[in-house]
């Protein structure tokens, strides 16, 4: 009998343990949103429970199953007792309390072996749901308002996709090397990574950037106006290195990158550029590249147009001139007011944008306000940014931010008050060429206003009286 005792406390315990996690469990599914209603009640769901000690109990025989049922509904009613806890409303998380979340163990150690934001957070990519005919053939922009620093999560780098996304598998991919060659090569990823590496902290802006306002103020939020933009660390080796070892012929001036996506996108690089700093990345931001950014294998062409820089590399042929195929002939091309096209435009010119005021990012108080934004160029680095309040009239100029690197974001600040007075706010920036960012003016003078790319003029926020903010020009 003492041997049955124990078994049967064992199988208490056991279950009482069980019922804590249920209870625990189905508190969190069973609550509505904690938003919507602060003062739901964590309440377990006892049917589901009482069926779970039923069927525990149905293996049992006499005394040990009513012994069983006895114990084990007095254990959840005792459990339940102590999780039936009112949640917390707002200000009672607010000092001098102390706030729920320290009343309770918090989540355990690999509990997410890959990490998530916080659920309080509102990172993501979006996009304009008008503006393709197809998702595969689409983009979706950067969330600028919300980053914090230089460097773009991998998760909300803007996307550009032709085709959709390949699902590739690395150990069945193969980058080709070959044409005006001495030495064709077929590398696998490992014969890639045995050769020198380098890490780099680059943008990649997609050459439509802004396309959207050429002939007027379109889109009511900074990450529409400017979202194809991202800039992150990327890792992989110098294709100057990979052309060396395949040694390319004195005829060899030119290289296609082709990649394996469905549509098979491709362009005409310049052996110049590639001997210079272009990389053949696998690794973005510290890990592999996700397969939105061309895993597992992209080129990088750093401060050019983003379609040069191909995702899902498969193939590089070294040839005497440009093949002018279709995504440089029909498409990403410059028309002129005249009716000429500029060709092989590729690239960023300077360009800056004030992310703090923004549509999203409204002034909520009056008094001190620090202005922020990012500067870039595909020239080199930033060399200063100057700020207006009143639409270009008179000009400030800002503090930089910590990191001033060549071809990559630089963060720009200004310390201001701001006592609900209207702003035409906007930034410009000056690259360490002497490239000064132009007036929406004096790029239509020059460009027309047919054109889609390269529209890299000065943008103006207007603050309102309230603190809102809104997407307006001046001609």
């Amino acid at each position: 009998m003492r041997t049955a005792s124990r078994g049967l406390d064992f199988r208490l315990v056991r279950f009482a343990l069980g019922a804590l996690f249920v209870i625990i469990r189905f508190s969190n599914n069973d609550r509505t949103d904690w938003k919507a209603d602060m003062t739901k009640l964590y309440e377990p769901s006892l049917p589901k429970l009482m069926e779970a000690i039923a069927t525990e109990a149905s293996g049992m025989r006499g005394m040990d199953r009513r012994n069983f049922l006895k114990g084990g509904i007095a254990a959840v009613a005792g459990l339940s007792s102590v999780q039936m806890i009112p949640k917390a409303n707002a200000s009672e998380n607010l000092p001098p309390n102390l706030p729920e979340w320290q009343s309770y163990l918090g989540r355990g150690v690999v509990a997410k072996p890959y990490g998530d934001p916080s659920e309080f957070e509102d990172l993501q990519r979006r996009t304009v749901p008008w503006l393709t005919a197809d998702a595969a053939s689409s983009i979706s922009m950067t969330p600028l308002q919300d980053l914090e620093g230089i460097i773009t999560p991998s998760g909300v780098v803007f996307e550009r996709y032709h085709g959709g996304i390949p699902n590739v598998n690395p150990d069945q991919h193969r980058l080709i090397i070959h044409g005006l060659v001495e030495r064709p090569l077929v590398l696998t990823m490992e014969d890639l990574k045995r050769f020198p590496t380098v890490s780099e902290i680059r943008f990649i802006e997609c050459p439509a950037n802004g396309g959207m306002e050429w002939r007027g103020a379109q889109m009511e939020a900074l990450q529409f106006t400017h979202g194809m933009l991202s800039c992150c660390e990327w890792t992989g080796v110098r294709l100057s290195t990979l052309l060396e070892e395949v040694g390319v012929k004195p005829e060899g001036k030119w290289i296609l990158a082709e990649g394996a996506d469905a549509a098979g996108m491709s362009r005409s690089i310049p052996l110049e550029k590639a001997l210079d700093d272009t990389i053949i990345a696998w690794g973005q931001n510290g890990e592999a590249l996700r397969p939105e950014q061309g895993y597992p294998l992209r080129m990088l062409n750093p401060g050019w147009e983003g379609n040069t820089s191909v995702k899902w590399l498969r193939r590089l042929e070294i040839g005497d001139q440009p093949w002018h195929h279709r995504e440089e002939t029909s498409k990403y091309t410059d028309l002129m007011a005249d009716g000429r096209a500029r060709r092989f435009t590729y690239e960023q010119e300077c360009n800056s944008v004030v992310t703090s005021p923004c549509p999203e990012k409204p002034l909520q108080n009056r008094g001190f306000v620090e202005i922020r934004g990012y500067a870039w160029s595909g020239r080199g680095k930033i060399k200063a940014v100057d700020i207006s309040f009143d639409g270009g009239v008179n000009w400030q100029r800002t503090e930089l931010g910590e990191l001033v690197l060549s071809k990559a974001l630089t963060q720009f600040r200004f310390k201001t008050q701001w006592n609900g007075e209207p702003w035409l706010l906007q930034s410009r920036a000056i690259d360490e060429t002497g490239y000064v960012q132009p007036t929406l003016k004096q790029l239509r003078d020059e460009r027309g206003g047919w054109s889609i790319y390269h529209k890299n003029s000065i943008h103006t926020w207007n603050v309102t009286e309230s603190g809102d903010v809104f997407n307006v020009q001046i001609s």
